[in-house]
């Protein structure tokens, strides 16, 4: 029988070990040193931010905060106080957190780490997401609310479209169906001039042509039979000092494109049954999932429309193309319908890893569906198991067979060249790849150089 009072052995901890446990926690961890430098964070990272750790670790975190991925920051409190600091804080993907810093200090009583646990808060309906600097209760609808991005591809077309907000050149948004171009046409909205005034939107076809015309442009007392006595204002005229977004322009009629045109042109319309011209100042955005330049080459849509439509253009890369939004873009809706619905639901790696295969043909309006169906649908956790038969078989069809006549090793091999060299290229040094990849800086240094990377690069 052991003796009670006698000293327990302290148990040793790999790194390795230590690494698991830290990367299975459900709650955040993020380390700072005395200069701001990001110099550790778990994987709960990728589920708070879409960024995964290789891509955060060593950067400046006030880099992350001026560039929205949360607010506020407990840095510059912690920093200032050198205690502990608990606030809340909201993730540019709608999550909610409780992050408390922890200063540790040195002999001289300056700050040398952070230490930072953040846990996503279970009760959203009995909390208020405050605006940082008003203090105010956060307008859901502000301007990049819904602009969830990590691809260079789609912030290239945020950056185009801040710099043409403030002007009010007609604008044709084209893209795939489900893209997010009602989105981009409400950004557009929001950052320009008119911010204060209407958007309007009308989904060209959604509408017949016959109502199309009088929704546009109203009609006139008696216009024709059972229209109402007193006419009715279009909503071109209700439009005026704001935005009038047309979707899926591509589906209007050469009457309505007649009539639109003389609008871009001159800023006046006649109502229909009308004689008296009104006038109006709007800037028009327009839309479609069609290639209107060939439409205007078949004779399906007026070429002086198109050119006027078409002076400035923006072009939304399918989701495909965009494969660094899945992951953020998946939490972001996650994030909105466990709050709509009151639940607290997880997702799987597996299931994640899936959804950065697939192709998503219908785009992020696909993405957003399907996480509705599976929070509403699923229990906790969303397995692979609960996802569609075509998303699995998709998946199935682009994995290499295992039927394939190559040996294990040089399958192997082939493996861990694509990801040294890919993690070389993305990260730069040895030292990163080392952590991204969790072997030694000097076997990272010796698969760089077997696979091509600089045989001279010192190990730093």
């Amino acid at each position: 029988m052991s003796n009670p009072t006698q000293p327990i052995e302290p148990i040793q901890i790999s790194h390795d070990t230590l690494q698991k446990i830290l990367d299975n926690s459900s709650d955040e961890i993020f380390v700072v040193d005395g200069s701001q430098r990001i110099v550790y964070v778990n994987h709960a990272c990728e589920r708070h931010y879409g960024l995964k750790p290789a891509e955060v670790i060593g950067r400046n975190t006030m880099e992350l905060f001026e560039e929205g991925y949360w607010t506020p920051s407990i840095i510059p409190p912690v920093f200032e106080r050198k205690k502990t600091v608990t606030m809340k804080q909201t993730t540019y993907l709608g999550g909610e957190l409780i992050t408390t810093a922890v200063p540790i200090l040195n002999q001289a009583g300056d700050i040398e780490l952070v230490v930072i646990n953040s846990k996503e808060l279970q009760n959203y309906k009995s909390l208020e997401i405050k605006d940082a600097q008003t203090g105010q209760p956060a307008d859901p609808d502000a301007p990049e609310a819904n602009l969830i991005t990590n691809s260079e591809k789609m912030e290239s077309v945020i950056k185009f479209c801040k710099k043409i907000a403030s002007v009010d050149s007609t604008v044709l948004i084209q893209g795939e169906s489900g893209t997010g171009k009602s989105v981009l046409a409400k950004y557009i909205h929001k950052m320009s001039r008119r911010k204060k005034g209407p958007l309007l939107t009308i989904n060209c076809a959604a509408i017949p042509e016959e109502l199309l015309e009088s929704e546009l442009f109203g009609y006139a007392q008696g216009a024709f039979t059972g229209a109402s006595k007193t006419g009715k204002v279009g909503l071109i005229e209700s439009a005026n000092n704001g935005t009038l977004f047309l979707d899926e322009v591509g589906e209007i009629s050469p009457k309505i494109q007649a009539k639109l045109l003389q609008v871009i042109q001159d800023h006046e319309f006649i109502p229909v049954g009308g004689r008296e011209t009104k006038k109006v100042d709007i800037r028009i955005i327009a839309a479609t999932n069609r290639n209107l330049y060939d439409m205007v080459q078949n004779r399906q849509f007026r070429e002086d429309l198109y050119y006027r439509l078409n002076v400035i253009d923006i072009k939304i890369p399918p989701l495909r193309e965009r494969t660094k939004d899945i992951i953020p873009l998946t939490y972001y809706f996650l994030h909105k319908f466990n709050k709509q619905y009151g639940v607290n639901q997880l997702i799987s790696q597996a299931t994640l890893d899936i959804f950065s295969a697939y192709s998503w043909p219908g785009n992020l309006r696909q993405l957003e569906n399907l996480i509705e169906k599976l929070v509403v649908t699923t229990d906790s956790v969303i397995e692979a198991s609960d996802l569609p038969e075509h998303m699995l078989q998709h998946t199935k069809a682009r994995t290499p067979s295992a039927s394939l006549p190559a040996a294990l090793d040089d399958a192997l091999a082939e493996v861990e060249k694509q990801l040294v060299t890919a993690a070389y290229q993305k990260l730069g040094s040895t030292r990163r790849v080392a952590e991204h990849l969790q072997i030694s800086q000097t076997k990272a240094a010796r698969l760089i150089r077997k696979y091509g990377g600089s045989s001279g690069e010192p190990p730093h």
